[in-house]
């Protein structure tokens, strides 16, 4: 093979790469087949009141790694987080701002390696918004009270919503569930 038909070789394969990525990044969710993104809506926060803080104060208040994540829209790795096979009871709160977000009993094993959840606390305590990151179309799962990036939601979960809120632990805080006064 001479140098031009190198070059040749080198552009079809780019021109290929760049197709296939367009075609990719045109579906839904950004992946063939896949079902539709999650529409976005902005929750409203408990209270009404919502919480702003300079880079500064975020830093002075969480770990290097919650910042990492909820502030800069980051993610842990699978199976790494402190609740993504919990079974403990209780309301999983934002780690920024202490709204309760998600209930323990809506929680499921979704095989991922991050706790996952079939429906918030209340529709309103998360903001969805789009994500077009990593070459797909997912919809990012945010605190509405402060804007926290807590992981993303998927239509590929359980009846009876048919939603996977997949978040990330360090985003989230557990309290558990007071026992039942007799």
């Amino acid at each position: 093979m001479n140098a031009y038909q190198s070059v040749i070789g080198v552009v079809l394969v780019g021109a290929v790469v760049v197709t296939v990525g367009l075609l990719v990044a045109r579906t839904p969710t950004g992946l063939p087949g896949s079902p539709p993104a999650i529409a976005e809506r902005v929750g409203k926060p408990v209270g009404g009141a919502k919480v702003v803080k300079t880079d500064e104060e975020w830093r002075a208040i969480l770990t290097p790694e919650q910042y990492r994540v909820t502030r800069d829209r980051g993610t842990e790795r699978a199976c790494s987080g402190a609740f993504w096979n919990s079974k403990d009871d209780g309301v999983y709160h934002c780690v920024c701002c202490d709204q309760p977000l998600f209930d323990s009993q809506t929680k499921f094993d979704s095989g991922t390696g991050w706790p996952s959840f079939k429906e918030a606390v209340e529709a309103d305590r998360v903001t969805l918004k789009s994500d077009r990151g990593w070459g797909m179309t997912r919809t990012e799962v945010m605190c509405s009270r402060c804007d926290a990036h807590l992981g993303h939601v998927f239509n590929d979960g359980p009846a009876p919503t048919g939603l996977r809120y997949c978040m990330n632990s360090v985003a989230l805080k557990l309290e558990p569930r007071l026992p039942a006064a007799k």
